[in-house]
């Protein structure tokens, strides 16, 4: 567990579910609870959040002992919006909480943001979420919503892998005791292609540890004190993922895999969201 800066517990590893459909889901997330993981995140926008919720009812687990992400969608930006929208959220999954809950990608407009802020600090107050936080907000959104924030966020969920390390975006998060969590940290498999620039890398540590190259990608981001949510459909990759925070990368390492970063995105630039 990380602690967020409101003193929630979080777990270090979620179980990103992304494009998983209802079946994957009903397969998945009781097999992910199973092995271990606590924390499932999911949004609007997965268009799968009642079937996680048909999920979780299948395990036998306390409300108490799992940590549930929802993002609010971008075509619901506002107060009145995220009010309604986060309610309606919880009600497809059979849930009285959220653990966490993110605006999915930032408005340019500002006074958006802070509109929806402000429905996040009253769904926080009212006790519907146990933290608030953003997600692909680059530093200057931030700094904007930071001006006129009653209660900052918890967290910022971005694009973080070994060909894009947010080294600045960490530096700038810290220093407002604002947690990272990373999606896409396997690069959509590109850290897995032999002939890809990464691969041999982070191979050659895979094999020192007798490990795969995807749990040294989660190691290597834990140990930078980031939350990491890699997406698997496999129950075998699913064991293995979780397994990661075991490891223990040393300090020669981590700077070997550094030496990696391109500033490489391969995910939607915030400055250029148009999914509105």
């Amino acid at each position: 567990m990380f602690k967020l800066n409101n003193g929630v517990l979080m777990p270090k590893i979620g179980l990103g579910t992304f494009l998983m459909t209802e079946e994957e889901c009903l397969t998945i997330v009781p097999e992910a609870l199973k092995n271990g993981y606590r924390h499932i995140d999911t949004a609007q926008m997965y268009q799968n959040e009642e079937a996680i919720g048909k999920a979780l009812k299948l395990t036998n687990l306390a409300r108490k002992d799992y940590f549930i992400t929802t993002k609010l969608s971008p075509q619901k930006l506002g107060y009145q919006n995220a009010l309604e929208e986060i309610e309606t959220s919880l009600k497809k999954m059979s849930l009285s909480y959220f653990d966490l809950i993110l605006i999915h990608w930032p408005s340019q407009d500002y006074q958006i943001n802070e509109a929806t802020w402000r429905a996040f600090e009253k769904l926080y107050n009212d006790q519907k979420t146990r933290a608030i936080g953003v997600s692909n907000f680059n530093i200057h959104h931030l700094d904007n919503l930071l001006k006129t924030a009653q209660i900052k966020p918890q967290v910022n969920q971005i694009e973080m892998h070994p060909g894009l390390q947010q080294s600045a975006a960490l530096k700038y998060l810290t220093s407002h005791d604002i947690k990272m969590i990373s999606y896409g940290p396997f690069m959509r498999g590109e850290v897995f292609l032999k002939e890809g620039r990464y691969f041999e890398t982070l191979n050659k540590i895979a094999k020192k540890y007798q490990k795969t190259v995807a749990q040294i990608i989660i190691a290597w981001g834990l140990q930078r004190g980031i939350f990491m949510i890699p997406k698997t459909k496999t129950i075998a990759r699913l064991k293995e993922n979780y397994q990661a925070q075991e490891i223990t990368l040393t300090e020669e390492e981590m700077k070997e895999i550094a030496l990696l970063n391109r500033g490489r995105m391969v995910y939607t630039d915030p400055d250029n969201f148009s999914f509105y």
